[in-house]
C-alpha cells in the first residue's frame, strides 16, 4: 500500500512501474516534458533584432557603399536562414512541431512567392518578402512559447498573413536612398493613367507639322542634348529674379507622360524627350508652348528593372544630320526632327553581341564631326560606337567598360581635342576620327557610374556612385608629348550617386548623398552641406553665380552658389513625384519633367 501511495502522481500505472523499474518511470517522464515545456525564445528575439538592425543599416548612410546597401538587401533574409537553425536545432521543439512548422512554412512561402506581383520578383522577395514571412513565423512561436498545442498554428497562420500582405502590393521602385516606393497592387500606375489619357489626345495635323516647324538644326538649336552645348549643365548669359513671393514662376502647362529618366533637348518651339508607352517606347516632339504633342516616333521595345523602373535613360540631341536617341533596350535611331520620319536604326544588342546592361543603355547620343558615338560596353573592340551621321555606317569601335550609364563627352586637353568615356573601368581620353586611346586613368568598380565628367582647364572632377567619392585628375603632356595623369585627391566629402555636378570660381556644388553641399575644388575639403533635396539635379546660371536645383520630390530651388554658406533664396513645387531628370530653363522657360509629369513655367530675368 505504501508503495502504491508513493505512485500515485506517476503517469506509469503502480503494477507496470514495478515491472519496468525506476528508469523507465524516469524516461517518461522526460518524454512528457519535452512535448510540453517552452521553447528557449530568447535566441529568436535576439537574431529579429539583429535583422531588424541590418535592414535599417543603409539608412544610417546618405550614400551608402556597395556593402552596406547589400548588407540591407541580402543580411535579413541571411538571418532568417538563422532563425530556422535556431528552430530546428535549439528551440527544443517536438520532431513534430519542427516536422509540421517546417513543412508548413515552406509551402507558405512557395505559395505566397508565387503569388507576389511581378515588381516584387527578385529583390523585393529576397531583402522583404521572404524576410517579413520569417520574422512573423518566428514571433508566432516566441509568443506561444508556453503553448504547444497553438505555437506552430499561430506561427503559420502570422507567416500566412506576412505573405498574404505582400501579394496585395506593388512596387515602383526606390528612392534615391534605396527606400522602398509601394503602391497597392491594382491601383492603376501612372503608365496605366498616361496610356488612357494618351489615347484620348488629338495631335495637331501633318500639315501643321509642316507648316509650324522651321527646319532643324544645330545652330537653330538653344539646348541641342543633353545637360547642354558642352554637356556641363552650364547656362551662361542669364540672371534670374529672386523673389519668386511677389512674382512667382508662372506655370504655362502640363502634361502626363510616359516613364523615363530623359532629359530635353530644344530648338526654338520644339522640345523633344524620350518615354515607355506600355510595349513600345517612343521619341517625343511636343510643342514648347502648349505640350501637345506634334509628332511621336514609336518601335516595339520595353525595358524594365526593379530600382528605376520602365522607360528611356537616354536624352535625345539635335544635330545638323537630325535627332538622334538611343532606347533604353539599345535601339539608336536618327529621324528627322521636324516630321519623326526614320533615317537609319542600329540596335546595340546586337551590334555589340549583349543584352542591356543592369540599369538599360543610357548613352545620350554625342553628335561631331559627322559621327554619332554611343557607349555600349561589348566585349574586345565593341566598347565604344561611332556610326555615319548621315548613313548610320559604322566608322570605328573600340574597347571601354563594360557598363556605363554616362555618355561620351568633347573636351581639349592641353590643347588637344578628344572625348572623354566614363566608364566602369574608369576615365578615357579618346582620338574623335578613330577611337583610339589618347590616355587613360583607371578606377575600376564594381557598382555603376552614371555621371559627367566635369571639365576645368587640364583637371577633370569624375565621381563613383555608392559612396566612394569625388576624384581630381589634372592631365598634362610633356616635352615628349608623353602624357602624365596625376590623381591630385579623392574626397568622401562629396559623395554623389546619378547626380551631376557643377563648377564655379574654385569651388564644386553638387550632392554628397541626398543633401546638397559645396566642396573646394583645390583640395576636395567640404564648405558646407545643408539642402536636404534628395537625389536631384542641378544647373548653374554661371553669369549670376544662381544655381537651379530640382529636388527629389519635384521642387525648384534657387541657390546662391557661395561657399560661405547654404544661401537658399526661392523655393516651389513644380512637379509631384519622384524627379530624378535633369531640368532645362531655355530662354525663360524652365522645362521639367518625370517619370509621370511634365511641365513648363515661365521665369523672370533680370539683367544683372
Amino acid at each position: 500500500m505504501e508503495s502504491d501511495k508513493q505512485n500515485t502522481g506517476s503517469p506509469i500505472p503502480a503494477a507496470y512501474a514495478q515491472t519496468i523499474g525506476p528508469s523507465a518511470d524516469a524516461n517518461a517522464g522526460s518524454m512528457v516534458s519535452s512535448a510540453t515545456r517552452p521553447l528557449r525564445w530568447w535566441p529568436a528575439a535576439i537574431l529579429l533584432v539583429v535583422m531588424l538592425g541590418i535592414h535599417y543599416l543603409p539608412g544610417l548612410w546618405e550614400s551608402p557603399s556597395l556593402p552596406i546597401l547589400m548588407s540591407g538587401f541580402m543580411g535579413p533574409a541571411a538571418i532568417g536562414l538563422l532563425v530556422f537553425v535556431w528552430w530546428l536545432a535549439a528551440s527544443r521543439a517536438t520532431w513534430k512541431e519542427k516536422l509540421f512548422g517546417t513543412i508548413g512554412f515552406v509551402a507558405i512561402a512557395a505559395v505566397g512567392i508565387a503569388l507576389t506581383h511581378f515588381s516584387m520578383k527578385g529583390l523585393g522577395i529576397i531583402g522583404s518578402v521572404l524576410p517579413t514571412g520569417i520574422a512573423a513565423f518566428a514571433i508566432g512561436l516566441i509568443v506561444c512559447a508556453r503553448n504547444a498545442k497553438w505555437r506552430v498554428p499561430v506561427a503559420l497562420t502570422l507567416a500566412a498573413l506576412s505573405f498574404g500582405a505582400w501579394n496585395m502590393v506593388r512596387s515602383d521602385g526606390v528612392t534615391g536612398r534605396f527606400e522602398s516606393e509601394l503602391a497597392g497592387r491594382w491601383t492603376p500606375t501612372p503608365e496605366d493613367i498616361y496610356l488612357k489619357d494618351l489615347a484620348n489626345r488629338k495631335s495637331i495635323t501633318d500639315g501643321d507639322k509642316q507648316a509650324s516647324a522651321p527646319e532643324i538644326t544645330l545652330a537653330s538649336s538653344a539646348w541641342p542634348g543633353f545637360r547642354g552645348p558642352e554637356r556641363d549643365g552650364v547656362l551662361p548669359g542669364v540672371t534670374l529674379a529672386e523673389d519668386w513671393q511677389t512674382a512667382p514662376p508662372k506655370k504655362v502647362w502640363s502634361t502626363k507622360i510616359g516613364p523615363g529618366w530623359s532629359s530635353f533637348s530644344v530648338a526654338g518651339d520644339r522640345l523633344f524627350t524620350q518615354e515607355q508607352r506600355g510595349d513600345d517606347e517612343a521619341v517625343v516632339c511636343l510643342d514648347a508652348n502648349t505640350g501637345r504633342i506634334v509628332w511621336d516616333y514609336v518601335y516595339p521595345s520595353r525595358f524594365w528593372e526593379a530600382v528605376a523602373g520602365a522607360g528611356p535613360r537616354a536624352t535625345p540631341t539635335i544635330a545638323d544630320e537630325g535627332l538622334f536617341a538611343l532606347g533604353a533596350e539599345g535601339v539608336l535611331v536618327c529621324l528627322d526632327p521636324v516630321t519623326g520620319t526614320e533615317r537609319w536604326k542600329h540596335d546595340l544588342k546586337v551590334d555589340a553581341d549583349r543584352q542591356p546592361p543592369q540599369w538599360g543603355f543610357a548613352a545620350s547620343p554625342l553628335v561631331t564631326d559627322e559621327l554619332v558615338i554611343v557607349h555600349a560596353g561589348g566585349k574586345g573592340d565593341k566598347g565604344v560606337f561611332a556610326y555615319q551621321a548621315a548613313t548610320g555606317d559604322l566608322k570605328w569601335s573600340v574597347a571601354s567598360g563594360d557598363h556605363s550609364y554616362s555618355s561620351a563627352q568633347l573636351a581639349t586637353i592641353d590643347s588637344v581635342p578628344g572625348l572623354l568615356m566614363m566608364t566602369n573601368a574608369g576615365l578615357q581620353f579618346l582620338n574623335v576620327s578613330d577611337g583610339q586611346t589618347i590616355w587613360e586613368s583607371p578606377w575600376p568598380v564594381d557598382n555603376y557610374r552614371a555621371i559627367q565628367p566635369l571639365v576645368v582647364g587640364n583637371s577633370i572632377f569624375i565621381a563613383t556612385s555608392l559612396g566612394l567619392g569625388t576624384r581630381k585628375i589634372t592631365v598634362t603632356r610633356n616635352e615628349d608629348s608623353n602624357w602624365n595623369v596625376v590623381e591630385d585627391w579623392t574626397s568622401l566629402e562629396m559623395k554623389p550617386d546619378f547626380n551631376d555636378f557643377v563648377y564655379f570660381q574654385d569651388h564644386i556644388y553638387g550632392f554628397d548623398g541626398s543633401i546638397f553641399a559645396c566642396i573646394d575644388a583645390e583640395t576636395g575639403t567640404r564648405q558646407w552641406k545643408r539642402g536636404r533635396y534628395g537625389n536631384g539635379q542641378v544647373l548653374l546660371l554661371a553669369q549670376s553665380g544662381q544655381l537651379l536645383v530640382v529636388t527629389e520630390k519635384g521642387e525648384i530651388a534657387l541657390v546662391h552658389a557661395t561657399p560661405d554658406k547654404f544661401d537658399e533664396v526661392s523655393k516651389f513645387t513644380a512637379i509631384e513625384g519622384k524627379t530624378w531628370n535633369h531640368p532645362v530653363l531655355v530662354d525663360g522657360h524652365l522645362y521639367v519633367r518625370n517619370a509621370a509629369e511634365i511641365a513648363r513655367y515661365d521665369v523672370t530675368t533680370t539683367t544683372p
